[in-house]
C-alpha cells in the first residue's frame, strides 16, 4: 500500500494487547517540581517499569551529556504537535506517494539508525537502545518506518504508545523527506486508533514547521491524564 496509509509489521500493533512489567522500584518527583531546564531528577534505571511510569507521570528520559548521568526531564513548555494540525505541503504530499509506510517491522533497525553517530541522535547510548527493545518487545513501544518501492529503509522513527497518547522520541532519514513521510505516516495510523495526545518533547524549528506547538506543562499534564483516562 503506497502513500501514507500505515501497513501493520510482524509485532505488536493495536492488535496485540501489551504486557504490563513489574512495577518500577523507583519513585518520580512530581513534574513541576523541574528545575528551569526541565530536569526532573536523575538516576533510577531503564527497566520497562520505570520508563511506562515516567511517560504516564509526564517524564521521559535523556542522559546528561554523551557520557552523564540519566536524566528524567519535563520541559516547560512541552512540544505537541496536534494531530488535527499536521502541515503537509505539496512537496511532501509528493514524497508521501514515493514511500511505503510499515508499522513495527524493523524496530531495532530504527533505534540504531536514530542512534547514528554522525547525527543528533548520539544520546541514544546502548543501553537505551536496549531498553526500548524490551518495551517493544512487551508491545509498548513502536516504529514507524518509510521503504522505497526498492525495499530500502529510507526513514523512519519511534516511540512509545500508552492509552491514547504517544511520545514520540527520535526520527532519522536517509532520503529526502523521508522521516517526515514516516511522521506523516504516524498521524494517520495514531487517528485511526483513537490516540489523542502526541508529544514530541521540545518543539524544534523543523517540528514546528509541520505544526508543533508550544503547551505549557499544566494543559500538557491534563491532556496528558485525559489521553490515559486517568480522573482528575
Amino acid at each position: 500500500m503506497r502513500g501514507c496509509a500505515a501497513r501493520a509489521g510482524r509485532t505488536a500493533t493495536s492488535a496485540a494487547r501489551p504486557v504490563e512489567p513489574a512495577p518500577s522500584r523507583w519513585a518520580f518527583p512530581p513534574p513541576d517540581q523541574a528545575d528551569p531546564s526541565g530536569l526532573v531528577g536523575i538516576g533510577a534505571d531503564l527497566e520497562p517499569g520505570t520508563l511506562l511510569a515516567a511517560y504516564r507521570s509526564g517524564l521521559f528520559p535523556m542522559p546528561l551529556g554523551l557520557d552523564g548521568p540519566l536524566g528524567w526531564w519535563s520541559p516547560d513548555p512541552r512540544g505537541v504537535l496536534p494531530l488535527d494540525g499536521l502541515r503537509v505541503s505539496r512537496s511532501l504530499r509528493r514524497s508521501c506517494r514515493r514511500f511505503e509506510i510499515r508499522i513495527d517491522t524493523c524496530f531495532d533497525e530504527v533505534v540504531a539508525a536514530c542512534a547514528s553517530a554522525d547525527r543528533d541522535g548520539r544520546w541514544i547510548t546502548p543501553a537505551i537502545r536496549a531498553a526500548y527493545l524490551r518495551l517493544h518487545e512487551l508491545g509498548w513501544a513502536h516504529s514507524v518506518e518509510a521503504w522505497t518501492p526498492e525495499g530500502e529503509l529510507a526513514g523512519g522513527l519511534y516511540g512509545v504508545r500508552i492509552d491514547r497518547f504517544f511520545a514520540g522520541e527520535s526520527m532519522f532519514h536517509r532520503r529526502t523527506d523521508a522521516s517526515k513521510v514516516a511522521l506523516v505516516g504516524l498521524v494517520a495510523w495514531l487517528r485511526e486508533e483513537g490516540v489523542e495526545l502526541l508529544d514530541v518533547q521540545w518543539t524544534t524549528p523543523h517540528l514546528a514547521s509541520l505544526g508543533a506547538v508550544d503547551v505549557p506543562r499544566p494543559a500538557y499534564l491534563a491532556a496528558l491524564r485525559q489521553a490515559l483516562g486517568v480522573p482528575t
